[in-house]
């Protein structure tokens, strides 16, 4: 190799200055990774970096191993062995070993940054140190020229990796740089030399450059990332949906949004200082939310937790979270946290806790909170069945307002009811709504059945008085069931089921009363219960019949058609009237089937009499209301043959309680099919007259109530079947008078211009067979038959009774009476036309005249009607007296 004289030169003054050198050389790593360390207090960045250098470890260790792999080779001969040599291998090995086995396990990145700072300069200066003994202690022919260039790669190696380890491709350029200024450095090359060190110096530029640009990138993007967070910060904290406090390791806070304490009225200068505990509200025992409490003093995080506060003029609602802060040498600072406003969720769990307990259209208690009432009204304080009364009330006549006046006015009605309940009940027990029209009363420790009973007769009195909805005067009633415990049950299910018995029984007695409950009720419910499933079957096997009564004319005496009539015969019980079991199969759903059959049954029937003739078939409201009607009455027709205008089918008018829509749709699909319709019962029902208007009626029904009793003198029927008659006249409608039975009412509705009559005049219900022998012996020829006049109804009664005739005073009983007249017995062989006065009560004398007699009976009638039921009353305090 040549050896140039600047070579020389350099080589000589290395070897005077190697120790030096040297330890500059060495320490170069960790001077500089201490400047790194200065000059960067983000744990971020040193975390980074140290992942860097643990990355190009082995790098650096397989350099170390060439070296020392050389070594060792050189050391075989025993000239150039050395303990020190030996020592600062195994060292260097040592150290570079532990340091990558805690860079694995990531142990450094998880110290604190000032430790990692110290850890870093010892490894430097102690692989310095090591390396520096090693120098020293080869000889100095192993070191000049042979290891030299070897050292001076290594140092500029580690150089490279410790300061540019996280570029690892410019860290290999920099190891290329070293290892031609090592190369030219051995082989006096200068312009090799010179080369590495521009390359050198280059790489440093460059690297130091881009590592500033970096930097001053990512420093620019941690401040835009700040300020944006502040921004959303400060956005959160004015939108009112949250707000932030801090508070010093003595609970002081330090820091508290100013939405927070503009909500408070106060200022965040007036707040500052205060103890986080004196925002919250304290509790009797002085101390705050233990949940709250116990965090705070036990110093650990907590969430969601809700408080009431304390410095607000209204009732408001917090939910506080935070955690316990802590700086770098683990020293408690505080807490900081956020907080969120819960008035509103509050007062929203709040309302549907009320909700949940009470009716929200009445304020009462509802279904729940009365059930739960009455269970701890039948258990007392020590577990033992407790004594209380249950009313069941339900309101009579709501259903004809709510459908009439609309359901505004229907919810008025019931908030005004349950005022009233409330104002009689008062504190003695507890009012509550189940729902419609029907209301619960429980009352603790009320069992006397007298006080029961004036209560119940004063809830029924005041809820009848009448009430003024949107202007208009509206009366109604009340019917209330009445169950005690423990004498009619000691259970809840019990006391409600024999009240609701009750209750059915004070309908059933029409309407208005109340009735306590009774064993015999419950037998009633269930005989009612078997006659149900009794029904059923004879739906199911032909147990009903059907019988037809005739309607006549009241011009021609000729029968013009039958109204159909359901008998049940049943075979234990005998012949059960419709008014037993057509609301029994109203109620459980049976109507439906049973309607269809008898419409059925009767166009089958009406098909095989002689042409013109009618059949008249009644359809319930329920049927009415059914969509399916129209094509149940097709079926039929078309089934048996018979034309659509034989058929009339006869509606009450409680059909007119449906909805106007679907009641109007339904009429008029009845009249496309081309069927007669009739209007039942008329006068008894609907009381408002607006419906004749549209409803295409072809014939109005008087009832029997208006018939009965219309030919006796002073009555008033007689008016009303006048202007019904002109009404119907009016709109072009016949009229059929139901219920004639003498001949003088059949006289008076003749007279009075009905159309048609129907009534046992005629004859009663007779069966398809008895028809077909009708008409084979009198055709359509009606005849009249029964009585020849009508009377009030009679009742018995057993009276002495003071008679006056020509100043004389006679003594006779009364054996039974009406309103217009009385038999009597006691005088002998009275002439017809006898006029008298009978003294019936004390204060109550009355004309009378006698009609006929027979031995010592006579007949008399009243020249003025009386008061039978006066009478009795009087005769009943007489006795009581």
């Amino acid at each position: 190799m040549v050896k140039h004289s600047g070579y020389a030169t350099f080589m000589s003054s290395l070897r005077r200055t190697r120790t030096e050198y040297n330890e500059a050389l060495f320490r170069a790593p960790s001077i500089l990774g201490v400047l790194g360390l200065m000059r960067s207090n983000q744990n971020v960045w040193l975390t980074r970096y140290l992942r860097h250098v643990s990355t190009i470890w082995p790098v650096l260790m397989l350099a170390k191993l060439s070296l020392l792999a050389g070594t060792i080779q050189v050391a075989l001969l025993p000239e150039y062995v050395t303990l020190p040599m030996i020592a600062a291998l195994v060292a260097m090995t040592i150290i570079d070993v532990a340091m990558w086995s805690l860079h694995r396990s990531e142990r450094i990145a998880k110290m604190p940054p000032y430790r990692q700072m110290w850890l870093m300069c010892g490894v430097a200066f102690a692989a310095g140190a090591s390396t520096d003994i090693l120098v020293h202690a080869m000889p100095e022919a192993l070191v000049n020229p042979a290891m030299s260039p070897l050292i001076v790669q290594y140092a500029l190696a580690l150089l490279a990796m410790c300061v540019f380890g996280h570029q690892r491709v410019l860290g290999l350029l920099y190891f290329m740089g070293a290892g031609l200024f090592s190369i030219g450095l051995h082989s006096g090359n200068e312009l090799m030399l010179f080369c590495a060190i521009i390359l050198a110096m280059a790489l440093s530029t460059v690297l130091q450059a881009k590592f500033d640009r970096q930097r001053l990138v990512a420093m620019q993007l941690d401040e835009a990332n700040s300020k944006r967070a502040q921004r959303l910060l400060t956005d959160y904290e004015e939108s009112g949906r949250g707000w932030f406090w801090e508070t010093d390791r003595t609970g002081a806070l330090s820091y508290i949004s100013g939405s927070l304490s503009r909500s408070m009225r106060l200022s965040a200068e007036e707040l500052t200082g205060r103890q986080l505990t004196e925002l919250v509200v304290m509790d009797a025992a002085g101390d705050i939310d233990r949940t709250l409490g116990f965090h705070l003093s036990s110093r650990s995080a907590f969430s969601d937790i809700a408080v009431r506060a304390a410095l607000s003029d209204d009732e408001r609602w917090w939910a506080i979270s935070g955690r316990p802060v802590y700086n770098e040498f683990g020293q408690f600072q505080g807490f900081r946290g956020s907080g969120s406003d819960l008035t509103e969720m509050k007062r929203s769990q709040a309302e549907v806790a009320r909700l949940a307990q009470f009716d929200s259209l009445t304020g009462l208690a509802n279904r729940v909170q009365m059930q739960r009432a009455l269970e701890q009204s039948i258990v007392d304080v020590r577990g033992h069945n407790g004594a209380c009364a249950l009313f069941l009330l339900d309101l009579d006549r709501f259903k004809a307002v709510n459908d009439t006046m609309g359901h505004p006015a229907g919810d008025a009605l019931l908030q005004q009811v349950s005022q009233r309940l409330q104002r009689i009940v008062g504190d003695r027990g507890m009012v509550g709504r189940l729902g419609g029209d029907e209301f619960k009363v429980v009352l603790p420790g009320f069992v006397d059945r007298p006080k029961l009973a004036v209560l119940a007769e004063a809830i029924i009195a005041t809820l009848s008085q009448p009430y003024v909805i949107e202007g208009t005067q509206v009366v109604i009633g009340a019917s209330i069931g009445v169950s005690l415990c423990p004498d009619d049950g000691e259970t809840v299910d019990a006391l409600v089921r024999n009240a609701d018995l009750a209750l059915y029984a004070a309908k059933a007695d029409g309407r208005g009363v109340h009735r306590f409950y009774s064993s015999d009720m419950l037998a009633e419910a269930e005989d009612r219960r078997q006659l149900e499933d009794e029904l059923r079957k004879a739906i199911a096997t032909g147990g009903l019949e059907l019988v037809y009564q005739p309607v006549v004319s009241a011009t021609t005496e000729k029968i013009v058609g039958f109204e159909a009539l359901l008998r049940w015969d049943h075979p234990v019980r005998g012949p059960i009237s419709p008014a037993a079991f057509v609301p029994i199969a109203e109620e459980s759903g049976l109507i439906g089937a049973m309607g269809e059959w008898v419409m059925r049954t009767a166009c089958d029937a009406a098909a095989q009499w002689p042409e013109g003739l009618r059949v008249a078939v009644d359809v319930s409201p329920i049927q009415f209301s059914n969509p399916a009607l129209p094509g149940i009455v097709m079926n039929a027709l078309a089934s048996s043959g018979l034309s659509p205008e034989r058929l009339e089918l006869e509606v009450t008018e409680s059909a007119f309680l449906n909805e106007g829509d679907a009641r109007d749709q339904m009429f008029a699909q009845l009249k496309a099919i081309g069927v007669r319709l009739a209007l039942d019962d008329f006068g008894t029902g609907y009381s408002s007259l607006g419906y004749l208007k549209k409803a295409p009626f072809d014939k109005i029904k008087i009832d029997q109530s208006f018939v009965r009793g219309a030919a006796v003198k002073g009555n008033r029927n007689a008016a009303i079947i006048t202007s019904i008659v002109s009404l119907a006249e009016a709109l072009g409608m016949d009229t059929t008078a139901e219920g004639v039975e003498t001949h003088d009412e059949l006289a008076l509705v003749r007279s009075l211009g009905c159309s048609q009559i129907q009534g046992f005049i005629y004859g009663k219900g007779i069966s398809k067979s008895e028809i077909e022998r009708m008409f084979e012996k009198q055709g359509v020829e009606a005849k009249p038959s029964g009585f020849k006049s009508s009377r009030p109804r009679r009742s018995t009664m057993l009276r002495t009774v003071a008679i006056f005739h020509d100043g004389q005073r006679y003594v006779g009983r009364i054996r039974n009476i009406s309103s217009s007249g009385a038999m009597i017995e006691g005088l002998w062989n009275v002439p017809a036309g006898t006029v008298f006065r009978i003294g019936l009560a004390d204060g109550m004398t009355v004309g009378a005249e006698a009609r006929w007699s027979v031995d010592d009976r006579m007949g008399v009638q009243f020249a003025q009607t009386v008061d039978v039921r006066a009478i009795h009353s009087a005769a009943a305090v007489r006795l009581a007296s």
